[in-house]
């Protein structure tokens, strides 16, 4: 590889990736990109991996990244596979998912000529075109800089709040000599945990003093592994602990404090206890707090007192509710602190001004308020299935640690009120952007991250639909991923969204043929079953798991079964103008 101390620079950039202990590629060859493979192909250390299109190669390297809690890596051709993957990166971005997108170029010579597939300044600029999608989008101009272009890319997606990058590399540039000037990762990236100590102290101060205290934790938790820190917090001051639907997982849903999903889908004791008018201190963890986390922006998540909200981004902080008292920095450090910080106040404070509180209370609310809408669907034996049903049953065929992913659409309202969540990490959903099909891929890249690990792909026909051909890329390199497919015979949230808003006059969101699921996994060389009655989705998600081999479940559920999702359509009423509509009969027609 080294001549000299000189190398390609395509090789300069693979050892850089090396050193982020990137060890699977997402994406499809094409002419420009061919320097690439060859450097991949002369180092033989990271292993390409060939999906069946961009967008997919883009969600598998996010959801590699989401479970190894590191940078995820896809490449794309010049032109149209570099705005086929847009989508994905995009979604990356808006989760806070540390990405690098590689895309090629034409050579150097040949820009503005007209040359295939250019998509240069001259043509659909993907440089510019990254830019409104991504932390950084970048040309390498020089391959010379090709050291200090990467250590940039790199510092920037896994710096303060993670995200994507775009690195657009033409092709004769990187076939180039270069040094090799090779820095390790500590050398180029800081990771500190600052955070303001004043706030801090401020914190614990209300916290400790707190007549009914909150905990709301978001995706932050689960991008900083702060679980034990704020587990901590919350033992240490009985505190009762919410997540947002994209923190699911944070704080395990079978704790004794825990009140389930707030907001989107959530539970009826979360939404008793932080809509009651009487938690006087909220502290939020990782989340701005927008639309699908607040009930769509209720006043009542304020609380009487004081919200103390901790993110990294100082944007997100006071954007959505005045947060009186703002900690910036990394979840896992300010928790901590803030932990040593209340054991301090706890010595100081007079005992007389101790707010006392004890599991019992939380026992005694919790058994006021059901934790789910309907809890006899979990067991209902009804067919066409219920998607309650569906859920009870994967919960109890899943180890704890099972890995899940889970798409856009119904299935991700039924996952979020119906399927707990008991260890950390082992949820995972994009609502950042919201894309459907995103699960479908992503839990291949999950399953390469941690390939000794259960994982599922939990999404529904029209998002299988998106992108279900990539299950033939598990079945070329043998991954072990379980797809469930809640086949309903269309698109399920749509249905019951023109339900709601327009009594059924508009009707935009069934199949004329419903998908055979099941046949179509089976043409592409996958273990493929039906699931028509109740305990068969336990039963061939038991078989599956034990088989380690590509499986698809196709589960036939009810269309008319609606998830628990009435602020969802009560926002998009308001968003037509037309909120009035939105009657009782159309609240109870999605739950609630």
């Amino acid at each position: 590889m080294k001549d000299g101390g000189k190398m390609t620079a395509a090789q300069l950039l693979l050892r850089y990736l090396e050193g982020e202990g990137v060890e699977h590629i997402f994406g499809i060859p094409g002419g420009p990109l061919m320097p690439l493979y060859e450097a991949l192909a002369q180092r033989g250390k990271i292993q390409s991996v060939l999906a069946k299109h961009e967008q997919g190669a883009a969600f598998m390297a996010d959801g590699y990244a989401r479970v190894r809690r590191g940078l995820g890596v896809c490449c794309a051709t010049a032109g149209p596979g570099g705005t086929n993957a847009l989508t994905g990166v995009a979604c990356a971005n808006a989760d806070s998912v540390p990405l690098l997108l590689l895309t090629a170029q034409v050579a150097t010579s040949a820009f503005g000529k007209g040359a295939a597939q250019e998509s240069t300044s001259f043509g659909v600029d993907l440089v510019n075109l990254y830019r409104y999608a991504a932390k950084s989008s970048l040309m390498l101009v020089n391959p010379d800089l090709m050291g200090e272009m990467v250590r940039h890319c790199l510092r920037t997606a896994l710096s303060g709040r993670p995200g994507a990058v775009h690195l657009n590399l033409p092709a004769d540039l990187m076939k180039r000599q270069v040094p090799d000037d090779y820095v390790p990762p500590a050398l180029y990236r800081a990771q500190p945990q600052a955070f303001d100590r004043a706030s801090i102290r401020e914190a614990a101060r209300r916290l400790v003093r707190a007549r009914k205290p909150a905990l709301l934790l978001g995706h932050g938790v689960n991008l900083a592994g702060a679980h034990e820190a704020v587990r901590r917090l919350a033992e240490r001051l009985i505190i009762p602990v919410a997540t947002t639907p994209k923190g699911k997982g944070a704080f395990p849903e079978d704790h004794v404090l825990s009140l389930g999903v707030f907001g989107f889908a959530g539970s009826p004791q979360s939404e008793a206890y932080l809509m009651s008018d009487e938690v006087d201190v909220l502290v939020t963890v990782g989340t701005s707090l927008g639309e699908l986390e607040t009930n769509a922006w209720s006043p009542k998540v304020m609380p009487k007192n004081a919200l103390i909200q901790i993110d990294s981004d100082p944007c997100q902080v006071g954007k959505n509710y005045p947060a009186h008292v703002p900690v910036v920095g990394d979840a896992n450090g300010a928790l901590t602190e803030l932990v040593f910080q209340v054991e301090r106040e706890l010595r100081w404070l007079d005992p007389g001004n101790l707010r006392i509180r004890s599991e019992d209370w939380v026992r005694e609310f919790k058994a006021k308020h059901d934790r789910v809408v309907e809890p006899s669907a979990l067991t209902d034996e009804s067919i066409p299935l219920k998607p309650q049903r569906v859920m009870h049953e994967l919960r109890e065929a899943l180890p704890d640690d099972a890995i899940v992913f889970v798409d856009i659409g119904n299935c991700m309202a039924w996952a979020i009120h119906y399927f707990p969540v008991y260890q950390p990490g082992t949820f995972h959903i994009n609502l950042g952007l919201a894309s459907m099909g995103h699960a479908v891929a992503a839990a291949i890249g999950g399953q390469l991250a941690a390939p000794e690990r259960t994982v599922v792909s939990l999404v529904g026909d029209a998002a299988f639909a998106m992108n279900g051909m990539e299950v033939h890329t598990a079945v070329e390199y043998n991954l072990p991923v379980i797809w469930v497919v809640l086949n309903n015979g269309g698109h399920g949230m749509v249905h019951h969204g023109e339900q709601a808003l327009f009594g059924g006059k508009v009707r935009t969101a069934h199949f004329r043929r419903p998908i055979d699921v099941a046949g179509i996994a089976k043409m592409m060389g996958a273990e493929s079953f039906n699931a028509r009655g109740p305990g068969e989705v336990m039963a061939l998600m038991k078989a599956a798991a034990s088989s380690r081999k590509p499986t698809v479940i196709d589960a036939r559920v009810d269309m008319e079964a609606a998830p628990p999702v009435g602020s969802r359509v009560e926002t998009i009423g308001r968003f037509f103008g037309n909120g009035d509509s939105v009657t009782n009969d159309a609240r109870q027609l999605v739950g609630r």
